[in-house]
């Protein structure tokens, strides 16, 4: 058993607990939040509270790490793949988005900590430390030359997962299809990530009758209609118009 954490009456579990208390902290905001709040919201009394945890700190620390032992799973997950850095990089923001969508609430609230307490300063200590792992990995990738070579890894990293955490604001589909989110999400990303190649390769000479090629007497023009020109691919990049 977790240290500070206690064995709770019948019938009021741990789980129960903190997941009332994260939707409090996620609807008032953690400092907003009292026991008296907390109490009310999961139809117990504060007493009963204090059976699980000795106050509202460890009922945070709790949530915001359940969310960051996830990430770091799957980063471990991913470090152990015998494979290029492109496809480790890819596989991690995949499987992060897919965490996110499991755990919705708990990384809601690990991305609104400010460091106000000491469990709020570790959890950012913690995701300092998974964006550090994420840009060395863009920086694999862009040296093994698979990412555009003016890329700042930890600027790239801080990008790539502003767009994954940003899922938090808008997703609210409980019965959605979170493998597809996953797979628009990374196909946007890395379309603007990785090196540009001449337009075959992407398979997108098809598109030339719908106006592509009126782009030419613009020289290297970056095209950015990919996704509403497309008409023979399910890619959702950007490309080069040579």
């Amino acid at each position: 058993m977790q240290a500070g954490v206690r064995r709770g009456r019948p019938g009021h579990d741990l789980e129960s607990v903190l997941r009332g208390a994260v939707k409090v902290f996620n609807e008032r905001g953690y400092d907003g939040t009292s026991m008296e709040d907390l109490s009310r919201e999961l139809g117990i009394t504060k007493s009963a509270i204090y059976h699980h945890v000795p106050g509202k700190e460890e009922l945070l620390r709790l949530a915001v790490d359940r969310a960051l032992d996830g990430l770091f799973a799957v980063l471990d997950e991913i470090s152990a793949m015998e494979a290029p850095a492109i496809a480790r990089l890819e596989e991690l923001a995949r499987r992060s988005v897919l965490l996110l969508v499991a755990e919705l609430p708990f990384v809601t609230l690990l991305l609104r900590v400010r460091g106000n307490t000491a469990a709020e300063r570790r959890a950012l200590a913690r995701r300092r430390s998974f964006d550090a792992a994420v840009a060395d990995l863009v920086s694999q990738a862009r040296d093994e030359g698979d990412l555009r070579p003016d890329l700042d890894p930890a600027l790239a990293a801080r990008l790539l997962y502003g767009m994954i955490n940003s899922v938090v604001e808008w997703y609210r589909q409980p019965g959605g299809r979170p493998g597809e989110l996953a797979d628009s999400i990374v196909a946007v990303a890395f379309g603007g990530l990785r090196r540009s190649l001449p337009l075959w390769r992407h398979g997108l000479t098809a598109l030339r009758p719908y106006g592509v090629a009126a782009l030419r007497p613009y020289g290297r023009v970056q095209c950015w209609l990919a996704p509403l020109l497309q008409v023979w691919t399910v890619s959702w990049v950007p490309f080069l118009v040579e």
